[in-house]
């Protein structure tokens, strides 16, 4: 007779006893499994899992907070009461669906990936919360003008770095990242990518101005500008020009600012997401309301072929 690998789950006092370790069957053999706490499976995994950057500062902060709702509890299964109770807790501190999400997919990921490495025997349903279609913030350009005026009184370095955001839609890492060699020919090549995916992408004569400086041992046009003090700079920037409560005015909004930018000239969506390097056409689409006048040949072919009924 032979057997399904099954945990045997204890409970109660008889579980304290024998912790820090589970019994499994698998084929009939009897072997013990080490319990951990998320932190431990971040400490054995997070670099594996994630490179360093914005994105793995975000992820360490998602699991700690997790790992802290657990109470730092070690296991060698995650079922799916303990999932469903993480996402109650995450709603009642006020975290929305889409935060909710972002901090799954992390917790997802690592879980994904001790699960393979025999480190946990069993894996919960990880269900996607219903996000809503949340208003994209972009500039005016009135607003980009009185913003940048701000920032160039700061940092001239600053608003060229803002001028270079705003024309190519990338993001403040990609920019930081460029080397002299990647924005040669009027274009501008991006190799440290979230989406791991390179692309090139041509500048428009001003993105091209800012530039075009004197490298003075600088490894690329934004070398000089560390991320920390070119946001600070901002902040200030903007509380100057009167949008210091806006929560949304934070330097990606130059991204979307391009990205609105292109969908309201008439760009075409897929265009749009190469132009972004976003990795799926869905993350493009959040744009998509924005051309209002998409519709309007419909009803020229509805009036040419069928309006003289």
């Amino acid at each position: 007779m032979s057997l399904d690998t099954h945990a045997i789950e204890a409970g109660g006092d008889w579980a304290e006893n024998v912790a820090p370790y589970s019994v499994t069957f698998s084929n009939s053999n009897l072997r013990l499994v080490d319990e951990y706490s998320l932190k431990e499976l971040f400490d054995r995994y997070g670099d594996t899992l994630w490179e360093e950057g914005r994105h793995k500062y975000n992820v360490t902060f998602f699991i700690g907070e997790l790992d802290e709702l657990l109470l730092g509890r070690r296991f060698s299964t995650f079922n799916q009461d303990v999932l469903d109770d993480l996402v109650g807790k995450l709603r009642a501190r006020g975290n929305s669906n889409a935060t909710i999400n972002r901090k799954m997919a992390a917790l997802s990921k690592l879980l994904r990936k001790a699960y393979k490495m025999g480190d946990i025997h069993s894996l919960p349903e990880f269900r996607r919360q219903k996000e809503r279609a949340g208003r994209i913030r972009f500039l005016e350009i009135e607003e980009e003008k009185r913003l940048f005026e701000a920032v160039r009184a700061k940092s001239e370095d600053a608003w060229r770095l803002s001028v270079f955001l705003v024309d190519t839609g990338c993001r403040l890492g990609e920019a930081l990242g460029l080397t002299w060699n990647d924005v040669l020919g009027g274009r501008a090549s991006f190799w440290i990518t979230k989406s791991a995916r390179s692309r090139t992408v041509p500048l428009t004569q001003r993105a091209q101005d800012v530039v075009k400086i004197e490298r003075n041992g600088h490894s690329g046009p934004f070398a000089m500008i560390r991320a920390a003090q070119f946001r600070a700079m901002w902040n200030e920037a903007k509380a100057e020009v009167g949008l210091g409560d806006d929560t949304q005015v934070v330097p990606h909004v130059l991204r979307h600012t391009c990205a609105s930018r292109l969908v309201q000239g008439g760009i075409d969506m897929r265009r749009v997401q190469m132009w972004l390097g976003h990795q799926t056409l869905q993350m493009t689409m959040r744009y998509a309301h924005l051309a209002t006048s998409d519709l309007d040949p419909c009803v020229d072919v509805l009036e040419l072929k069928f309006g003289g009924r």
